[in-house]
């Protein structure tokens, strides 16, 4: 089985833009549902985001996805039995979002236009590292969530490390976000993160996150359509937030 060259060849036909910048969402628009695509580790992080939402405790209760893509949450949530309400800025992502299950809103993560106290759980998801207002999206967070509401966020810590890893390693890389993604000076400081969340009354605990190296090369070669990410001690490089609002 051959590997996967299909990612590079997609990288190198991409037009030169700066670190970061939200047209590239719009540019790989038909890869979001590819599991073998530009954006397999985020169907990858989805699952693992998946197994932290408890399901629905009642009929109507509701789940904010902010920066929702292309609504790779959407099948793990109707699972779970909540109403998926999805926030993006992108209207390609949002069109896919809906056919998904999801009920798009197009909005700012920093400005999310639903009421005080809506959501029993609110994701996060590779949001923090794509804007400079940190905390400006934690306390969005918080007053979406109702008291005891679920928070699940997953981020890129700030750091040299993260920046070797994240940039100048897995932008090479099948499954690795396509380059250009990520902006290191925008990665996260967890103990910002941590301090934040406490004063927003928010009880926040970091894990680290890594890609099962058994299941990584079979995905590669064609064989495993994902890849489970596993929890680790280090958040150096990719960690998930997990916290209830009291």
């Amino acid at each position: 089985m051959a590997i996967r060259r299909n990612l590079p060849a997609i990288r190198r036909n991409l037009p030169a833009i700066r670190r970061n910048d939200p047209a590239q969402y719009d540019e790989l628009a038909d890869e979001w549902w590819r599991h073998d695509g530009e954006f397999a580790a985020l169907h990858w992080l989805a699952a693992s985001r998946a197994e932290h939402v408890p399901p629905a405790p009642a009929a109507g209760a509701v789940l904010v996805d902010l920066a929702c893509g292309g609504g790779l949450m959407g099948p793990h949530v109707a699972r779970l039995g909540y109403r998926h309400v999805g926030v993006d800025i992108g209207l390609r992502g949002l069109e896919l979002a809906r056919a998904h299950g999801v009920t798009p809103v197009r909005g700012s993560v920093l400005a999310v236009p639903l009421a005080d106290g809506c959501a029993d759980v609110v994701l996060a998801g590779e949001i923090l590292e794509h804007v400079e207002d940190h905390d400006g999206v934690v306390a969005e967070c918080a007053r979406l969530l109702r008291p005891g509401g679920v928070l699940v966020l997953d981020a890129l810590a700030s750091g040299r490390l993260s920046r070797l890893v994240n940039v100048h390693l897995l932008e090479r890389l099948p499954g690795g976000p396509p380059r250009g993604l990520h902006d290191p000076a925008l990665f996260v400081d967890r103990d910002r993160l941590l301090a934040t969340a406490d004063r927003l009354g928010l009880d926040l605990e970091l894990v680290g996150l890594r890609p099962s190296m058994r299941e990584a090369i079979p995905w590669a070669l064609g064989r495993r359509a994902s890849v489970t990410m596993k929890p680790i001690r280090s958040t150096a490089v990719v960690f998930a937030g997990y916290g209830r609002k009291r």
